[in-house]
């Protein structure tokens, strides 16, 4: 089975080709990062325009010397996300579809990050535990099988990577935060600022960065704010927010029967991160991140989940369809 997928979810705009057989077979992806460098932050209109502008030269890269007629079926990404950026996949993919004949696939944007870990690993698979770290998405789950995820906690306030682009903001650094963040911790000197870790000593597996935030900016505000400085916030922060991960991720396996754990979005590709993750193998937990091309949103993922679900039996979308909002909680094991 050939599956094609299409994500649109945000601000990129990706395209890939899952083979049942051979894998990843073809992959592209554009970025509107630059783009926003001016705002700060994705604008959902331009993004919508520019997903319209780049569907098909995309599509065009990924399928290489593959031929639209040898694919079997075509994957979209539903939700959650921009209701104008999925609309602009959810249409294109679905009129692709008509065209060639093939059933069409609404796929959770979610699920398939928390399956994208296994398209590198293909011996990784369910029951796991999941943390799903992005700029819209902090969640610690418990993956039981194909369609069945318990939220076991979640942030109350921003996700984490929503706090790292609006660290890197107070910062003066550019759009995306987190790459920023850690290019400019490496120059830190870990001696200088202790930040607390948010929420690690509260019981429960929930995560908060708000109070992160504002100690960030209490500190800028009562030091001179020389690159020196900075490089050493950036560095406190980068390393107090993956403490308050590690931490509840250490609490959810010891309360749990667990010895298999996955960490995917974008976050996912934090070195300092998967760093601290490694310091799980000595307890006998295997731990696995999807290549760092995978963290980000990526059409091979959703093309991936998509194969999963038509192979368990999933019915094909009759018609597009998009949610903007939409917990794994209302998707039906298969």
């Amino acid at each position: 089975m050939l599956v094609l997928g299409i994500e649109t979810s945000c601000d990129e705009t990706g395209i890939g080709l899952v083979d049942s057989e051979h894998g990843v077979v073809g992959e592209a992806l554009f970025s509107q990062v630059d783009i926003y460098q001016p705002y700060g932050g994705v604008v959902p209109e331009l993004a919508s325009r520019d997903h319209v502008r780049k569907l098909i030269p995309v599509l065009q890269e990924a399928l290489g010397t593959f031929d639209l007629q040898q694919i079997d079926a075509v994957a979209y990404t539903a939700g959650p996300g921009l209701i104008g950026a999925l609309l602009t996949g959810a249409v294109f993919g679905h009129s692709l579809a008509w065209a060639l004949g093939k059933p069409a696939l609404g796929v959770h944007h979610l699920e398939a990050h928390l399956l994208a870990c296994m398209l590198d690993t293909p011996t990784f698979a369910p029951p796991y535990l999941a943390l799903l770290v992005s700029g819209g998405h902090t969640q610690l789950l418990e993956v039981r099988r194909l369609g069945d995820y318990r939220l076991l906690g979640e942030t109350r306030d921003d996700a984490v990577g929503e706090a790292f682009d609006k660290v890197a903001k107070m910062l003066g650094l550019a759009y995306p935060g987190g790459p920023a963040i850690s290019e400019l911790a490496r120059r830190g000197h870990p001696a200088r600022f202790h930040f607390p870790s948010p929420m690690a000593d509260h019981s429960g597996m929930d995560f908060s960065f708000s109070g992160l935030k504002t100690h960030v900016m209490n500190t800028l505000a009562h030091h001179k704010q020389d690159e020196q400085t900075k490089a050493d916030i950036a560095l406190a922060f980068e390393m107090a927010a993956v403490k308050a991960l590690i931490i509840k991720c250490a609490r959810a396996l010891s309360q749990t029967s667990h010895k298999r754990f996955a960490v995917a979005g974008g976050v996912a590709a934090n070195q300092r991160l998967r760093d601290r993750f490694a310091e799980f193998a000595a307890d006998g937990i295997q731990v696995v991140f999807p290549k760092p091309a995978l963290c980000i949103d990526n059409g091979v993922m959703i093309a991936y989940t998509a194969m999963l679900r038509l192979q368990a039996g999933q019915a094909p979308s009759p018609t597009p369809f998009v949610q903007a909002r939409w917990p794994l909680s209302d998707l039906r094991p298969l």
